[in-house]
């Protein structure tokens, strides 16, 4: 199994949210060398102040900035793909342009990161890459069409890939979170959960990254108990659990994400 220290330089994608601040916090207090990306440089440079670490901008919606990005880290230890844009509302109310961005940022942008860091990775012997996908990249849900694609193609590729690296010393690993309090993109929409649907904490997400890595897991949701059963049954018997969701006032949840992510979304 490979084993890959978390006290070794540590690069944070999306840095600038508050997952990425408790997964920065996380792997700087086991360690870490870390190396802190996001768009916004003033949320970015306190950041990395107060845990000893350098900061990197980057739009990741450019290409150019991407493979930038990847140069100005150097030699990555761990790579933690955590940046992610809002992408709910319904797919024919958002415009092209919009989409291309989303899945720029979303998806191909960490896929394009893992491909340029594997080299320097495998030539070491050792590495890892951490996706953080979603609970959406596991179960549909309604009027987050785009949001899924890209939370479904994230896991996909993370666990394939994880085939791939067998025996390269060099893994990959996806960490599923649910609906997250204090943090995130649900916290910071304003929306409100349906009675008995849970809420996961950020340092447990942090943690399970973490996690990842030192015990080399393919795969970890972060949701309580509930939560993460409802989304079993929403893999296995989609039909049922869209129905499921239409009685439990699924659509006004996701119209009430939608109006409270609208100003997060790319123009």
């Amino acid at each position: 199994m490979p084993v890959t220290r978390v006290d070794g330089q540590v690069l944070i994608t999306g840095a600038t949210g508050g997952l990425g601040h408790s997964i920065a916090r996380g792997f700087a207090a086991a360690g870490a060398q870390l190396t802190l990306s996001g768009r916004r440089v003033e949320v970015l440079e306190p950041l990395a102040a107060q845990l000893s670490a350098r900061t990197i901008a980057a739009d990741l919606s450019s290409r150019a900035e991407v493979a930038a990005l990847a140069e100005r880290a150097g030699a990555v230890d761990v790579l933690v793909a955590n940046a992610a844009l809002p992408a709910t509302g319904r797919i024919f109310k958002l415009d092209q342009r919009e989409i291309d961005t989303l899945l720029e940022v979303n998806l191909r942008s960490q896929i394009a990161l893992a491909r340029a860091l594997l080299p320097g990775m495998l030539e070491r012997g050792s590495g890892h890459l951490v996706f953080v996908s979603s609970l959406a990249g596991k179960a549909a849900s309604p009027g987050a069409s785009l949001y899924n694609a890209t939370k479904f193609g994230l896991r996909g590729f993370a666990l394939a890939i994880r085939e791939d690296l067998r025996g390269s010393g060099v893994s990959a690993s996806v960490v599923l979170p649910g609906f997250v309090a204090d943090a995130g993109m649900f916290h910071d929409s304003g929306a409100k959960l349906p009675p008995g649907v849970g809420l996961a904490k950020p340092e447990q997400v942090a943690n399970a990254v973490l996690k990842a890595v030192r015990r080399d897991r393919a795969e970890l949701a972060v949701a309580p108990l509930g939560l993460r059963i409802a989304t079993e049954i929403g893999a296995l018997a989609p039909g049922i659990s869209g129905r499921f969701q239409a009685l439990a006032g699924g659509n006004g949840l996701a119209d009430a994400m939608t109006a409270g992510q609208a100003d997060k979304r790319p123009l």
